[in-house]
């Protein structure tokens, strides 16, 4: 497919690297981490998000006229914000937010139409919002002290299981910093997509 459009999108981009008037150094969507910003006044961003202006042809439709063979999408960053409808945690776009609608399965129907195969970004390990995912040390205990496993088998298996499912054919599952997920939990991870979906690639970052 060689060439293809990576589309960064999350709660992050309505603080657009700024909190509370100053400008937090470092990539957007890391503002929650570089901030240090509480998970109770970070999950309060899902009430002012309502991208009414999206429109999952017209993202398509760039991607195809430039050329692009696929599209790769963030489903869930390191902020715990599901950019999906999930059933495994309520704090999701369809669930948490004004706009109240499922903007990956949208892109999914435009990509099968337009003949673009539909990639995954996913976050297994990383997981501000969860006490038991790895990364935020300023609301929960530090990365040692987490019950990693409980997070990993109540949150995200079940969500890439989801993301496999609902979604219809996916190219690619990118899975980013895997921090504290051991060889056994990787190869789960692994594992599952080829079972539920044989020809998905799988990027391990």
């Amino acid at each position: 497919a060689r060439f293809g459009m990576f589309i960064h999108w999350g709660l992050y981009a309505i603080p657009a690297g700024e909190w509370k008037g100053q400008l937090i150094p470092g990539i957007g969507e890391w503002i929650m981490s570089r901030a240090r910003i509480p998970v109770a006044e970070y999950e309060q961003l899902a009430k002012q998000f309502n991208p009414v202006k999206f429109n999952a042809e017209e993202f398509v439709g760039i991607a195809k006229s430039a050329g692009m063979k696929y599209i790769v999408i963030t489903s869930k960053h390191h902020d715990g914000f599901a950019m999906y409808g999930s059933k495994v945690s309520k704090y999701n776009i369809v669930d948490a937010t004004p706009f109240k609608r499922d903007p990956l399965k949208e892109l999914a129907a435009a990509c099968q139409k337009a003949g673009i195969r539909l990639c995954f970004y996913y976050s297994p390990a990383q997981d501000w919002h969860e006490p038991d995912g790895a990364g935020n040390n300023w609301d929960f205990p530090p990365n040692p002290q987490k019950n990693f496993t409980k997070y990993f088998q109540e949150k995200a298996i079940p969500q890439v299981r989801e993301l496999l499912t609902n979604y219809g054919p996916i190219g690619l599952m990118w899975f980013d910093t895997p921090q504290l997920i051991t060889r056994a939990q990787a190869h789960e991870l692994a594992n599952l997509v080829h079972k539920l979906q044989p020809d998905t690639l799988v990027s391990g970052r």
